[in-house]
């Protein structure tokens, strides 16, 4: 039985993205931010980081294209 919650995406594993100020990465990883001041990380629900990517745009795409359903943090 549906609900009238049902949006059709109850079988992809939510993740969540988030903005990360990349001054609060480590500095290898600041040497790859080629000048950006943040860059979006997308998280597992038990928080573990699952990728870093430079705009929010990619991040929902990284994530679908990976059968999951994104959803924005702040």
């Amino acid at each position: 039985m549906h609900s009238k919650y049902d949006f059709g995406e109850t079988d992809k594993q939510i993740v969540y993205v988030r903005a990360v100020d990349v001054a609060d990465l480590p500095k290898e990883m600041r040497d790859h931010a080629h000048g950006a001041s943040a860059i979006y990380a997308v998280h597992a629900p038990d928080g573990e980081r699952l990728a870093l990517v430079r705009d929010r745009r990619l991040a929902f795409i990284l994530a679908r294209q990976n059968d999951f359903s994104p959803v924005s943090v702040h």
